[in-house]
This record gives C-alpha cells, sequence and structure tokens, in this order.
C-alpha cells in the first residue's frame, strides 16, 4: 500500500471553509508536539507536505491534504501545553470539537500519543470523548525510536491499559516503523 499523491489543499478555522466535495476524511489528533506533521509525511512519503516545527502550538487551523484525489488527511490543532493565551486555545477547543462532532465525512481518527510517557489526562479525556461519539478511533504510538525495545514493549501494555484499546500501532517516522500498519488502518476505513 502506498500514496501516489499528496498535497495541501486548505486551512480551515469554521466548518465554512471546510472542502465541501464530500470526499471521506482521516483526522489526526493529539497533543502539542507529539508528531502529527511528523506521522502525516511519513505515512504520504513525502517530506515537508506538512510543516514540523520545534515548538509546540504551531498548528492553529485545522488543515486539509488531498491524498489520491480519494480523501483527505485532516491535521487538527494540538491540545496541551502550546504557548499561546487561553481564549486562542479555547477557540482551537472548539474549532476542534466542532469538527469531531459534526463531520459526516470523517471516517477515521488517529490519536496520537507520545510511547516516552504514559498518555496524559488529555489523551484519556479525547479517547473517552471518541468512544462516547462512537468514532472510529487507532491510537498511534509515536516516536517510538527513542526507546528500547522492552521499554517500548511496556509503553504499549501501558497505553492499552490505560486507554482501553488494543488497537494500537507504534510508529516512528525516524525509522519507518508502524509505517505498513498505519498505512494498512488507513486504506481500510476509506475502502
Amino acid at each position: 500500500m502506498k500514496v501516489s499523491s499528496a498535497r495541501f489543499v486548505k486551512s480551515a478555522q469554521k466548518p465554512t471553509d471546510f472542502p465541501r466535495n464530500r470526499l471521506q476524511e482521516i483526522a489526526f489528533v493529539g497533543r502539542s508536539n507529539v508528531g502529527k506533521s511528523s506521522l502525516l509525511n511519513s505515512v504520504v512519503n513525502l517530506r515537508g507536505l506538512a510543516r514540523i516545527s520545534k515548538s509546540p502550538g504551531r498548528t492553529q487551523t485545522i488543515n486539509f491534504y488531498l491524498i489520491d484525489d480519494r480523501f483527505y488527511f485532516v491535521d487538527l490543532p494540538g491540545y496541551g501545553y502550546a504557548k499561546v493565551p487561553v481564549k486562542i486555545r479555547d477557540r482551537w477547543r472548539q474549532m476542534v470539537n466542532g469538527y469531531l462532532e459534526d463531520r459526516q465525512q470523517l471516517k477515521l481518527v488517529l490519536l496520537l500519543v507520545d510511547c516516552r510517557i504514559p498518555p496524559t489526562d488529555k489523551d484519556l479525556l479525547m479517547k473517552e470523548w471518541l468512544d462516547y461519539y462512537k468514532i472510529d478511533c487507532t491510537v498511534v504510538l509515536t516516536k517510538a525510536d527513542k526507546l528500547s525495545r522492552n521499554r517500548l514493549s511496556q509503553s504499549v501494555q501501558r497505553a492499552q491499559k490505560d486507554l482501553g484499546t488494543d488497537e494500537l500501532i507504534p510508529f516512528s517516522a525516524v525509522t519507518g516503523l508502524g509505517r505498513e500498519s498505519t498505512l494498512k488502518r488507513i486504506w481500510a476505513a476509506v475502502s
């Protein structure tokens, strides 16, 4: 499985800005600086499609990327410790919640969690929220290259227990670990 084409389409802050062509969507959600842009770039095998930043909170809009002219990847603003005013964080929360609650085209959410730390309260809340609204979700443990095999296995077990899921993919944009599994999950959701 591979992606043949990927391109940035638009940024949006409100539903009237979203694409209107009714193509299916795969959303990427997680805390600030968890590696959403790195995962997105790795999955499409195209460096620089989504901008990567060292400082959290750079994604401040909902960004749509057209994949193979068939469906969209949707990069949502991160939650967590971004150094932005509370008013802006509240606007992001409303924007993300509105998208997730109301978007009929949404077929799958990839919930990204940093494997180096236990799932945060906000990760747990997001998973509970997705479960409550019955939104199809797969947890992706990012930055897997930063841990030894033994520590990664422990991290997977802890995340499965804390997040209440067996559907979990360890992922590394550096080594490619989990890339094929993530692609298979995406293709299954849009097929």
